[in-house]
Parts: C-alpha cells; structure tokens; sequence
C-alpha cells in the first residue's frame, strides 16, 4: 500500500492519507488488483449552505412529496 497526505508526501498513516493505492498479490506474487483512491472536497459554488444541508433538504423533499402522493391514492 502507498498512501499520500494532503501536501503530497508519503505516509504510513491511513487516517491521515488523501489519495493512495492498494494493490493485492495472488499466491505466486503476481498482482491480482490494483485499486486506487483519493478524497477530496469541494464546494459547489452557486449552493448556500453544505452540501449535506442541502441534501438532507432534498431527502426531506422527497419524503413529502412520497407522503402526499400516498394521502392522494389513499382517497
């Protein structure tokens, strides 16, 4: 495994490790995966507040409008 930190060095530290890459060896040593990763986060710039605000407005949408069209079949 080799891990990178937020200004680019290497680390040992997973916690610490913005972007990195696994790779998994079969029984004879060739590589059978090779998976990479990277967290970032980034801004929407035209949205107000968080983006988990924002999606847990969405998620509250969603449930009412469920929840009316149930009342509306209903009667």
């Amino acid at each position: 495994m080799s891990y990178t930190d937020a200004e680019g060095l290497p680390t040992d530290d997973p916690g610490s490790a913005v972007r990195g890459e696994m790779v998994e060896y079969d029984a004879g040593g060739e590589v059978r995966r090779r998976t990479r990763f990277f967290l970032s986060e980034h801004e929407i710039p035209w949205l107000p507040v968080s983006e988990a605000a924002f999606l847990l407005w969405i998620l509250v949408a969603l449930v009412l409008t469920w929840a009316v069209i149930g009342l509306i079949l209903l009667t």
